[in-house]
């Protein structure tokens, strides 16, 4: 079975999903966007939409009940990408940040460490923007999965 990509749709970039859809178009690769309202998406055969119900955490779920062993899961959410890659799969964020087994506890504890800076005033605000440096990084993390994945 070919490996997949799972999207946390809700908070990810049009930019980024953009990218993915021309990936599924040039290699057929399975994308398919998860989200709890839905999505416009272009007529390609290998773009799916997974439509969840509201609430909490209900994407997520899916996404980890879904996906198997050499799949990529494209999320900012730290958490999830924990799950993910407990079951086998890959996670990459948006930004271009590939979490890896040796790099996820330590991003999970840095992003305990500013949920309590941010509940105690000390810092707020959320992520600065996508950069063209952010979304070339996301490109290319993606291609190289691609080059593993698919082609295998």
């Amino acid at each position: 079975m070919r490996a997949r990509i799972w999207v946390d749709a809700d908070a990810c970039p049009n930019v980024i999903k953009q990218i993915l859809f021309r990936a599924a178009e040039r290699t057929g690769v399975i994308v398919t966007l998860v989200a709890n309202q839905p999505l416009q998406t272009p007529r390609i055969p290998s773009v799916k939409t997974l439509l969840v119900s509201s609430g909490f955490d209900v994407a997520d779920g899916e996404i980890v009940k879904q996906v198997t062993a050499g799949d990529l899961v494209v999320t900012s959410d730290i958490p999830l990408a924990a799950e993910v890659i407990a079951k086998g799969g890959e996670a990459l964020n948006p930004r271009g940040e590939l979490y890896s087994p040796d790099t996820i506890r330590a991003v999970l504890t840095l992003r305990d460490l500013m949920d309590t800076m941010r509940s105690s005033g000390n810092i707020g605000g959320g992520p600065p923007p996508l950069t063209q440096a952010d979304r070339n990084a996301f490109a290319g993390h993606l291609d190289t999965w691609l080059a593993r994945r698919v082609a295998a």
